[in-house]
């Protein structure tokens, strides 16, 4: 039997004196970083999947679908410094430029797993609190992590108040089906914020209902930890979340008169 990890298009970088850029083609980027800010977001939709810390500040553990230059990854390993995080990268080319992007090294609250991230979401040991999915290929969103299969063990993976918090493309064909497959299993509790100029539109769905009914007037505090710079730079992407999941309470009000 093949390995599935093995059969991977071997990604390229770009560097600048300012960043160091992650591709699977000149057509697109997958990731960028900032070379006086390693563990910044440079990318707008990156910002937008931490809008889970609106509804979930404190995980106590994070799991990744899709590494590339480690964005997300670095910046929760930064300011979540309680959390637990483990991310499953199918290409082994990707995690060899781990060190290029200042990926954080293996260690008590940190692992990248060469795995594909269908398999490890299904063979999760423990719940998680977060699940992030942002693993892209040459050719887009790969069809074992869009399932309706993968949507269901992403559910199951999930702790009772488990967030998951899903990057898609607005502009494949296929992207409302994907949301339908969310729907089956989440029921109509996603909140989807976008799409971004760059299509980028993020899904993010609670395993229970109950945190995204419930009122709250603290959704924009700052989350315990960061500092002014970092709250300052979140702060236009959580207001967009906001702003959806204020237009989500007002629909369900309005369906339910």
């Amino acid at each position: 039997m093949s390995d599935p990890t093995t059969d991977h298009c071997q990604p390229f970088v770009i560097e600048t004196p300012l960043t160091t850029s992650l591709h699977f083609s000149f057509a697109s980027i997958q990731s960028r970083m900032d070379a006086s800010r390693p563990d910044a977001l440079e990318l707008d939709y990156t910002a937008l999947m931490m809008g889970f810390l609106l509804f979930q500040p404190t995980p106590a553990r994070i799991a990744m679908v899709g590494l590339g230059g480690g964005s997300l990854a670095k910046f929760c390993y930064r300011h979540l410094p309680d959390s637990q995080i483990e991310v499953a990268e199918i290409n082994r080319h990707v995690i060899a430029l781990r060190e290029r992007f200042n990926v954080p090294a293996e260690g008590p609250r940190f692992s990248v797993h060469c795995v594909d991230g269908a398999v490890f979401v299904q063979q999760a040991a423990a719940s998680f609190d977060v699940l992030l999915v942002d693993g892209f290929d040459l050719s887009g969103t790969p069809p074992a992590l869009c399932s309706q299969r993968f949507y269901d063990d992403c559910f199951e993976a999930l702790g009772e108040q488990g967030w998951l918090v899903v990057n898609l493309h607005s502009g494949h064909l296929d992207y409302p089906l994907h949301l339908a497959r969310l729907r089956q299993r989440f029921g109509e509790q996603l909140l989807c914020v976008g799409p971004e100029a760059s299509g980028n539109s993020i899904v993010l769905a609670c395993r229970s209902a109950k945190p995204l009914a419930r009122p709250r007037a603290s959704l924009l505090r700052k989350p315990a930890g960061f500092n002014q710079q970092v709250w300052a730079q979140l702060l236009p992407a959580f207001e967009r979340v906001r702003d959806t999941w204020t237009a989500w309470q007002v629909e369900a009000l309005a369906q339910r008169l």
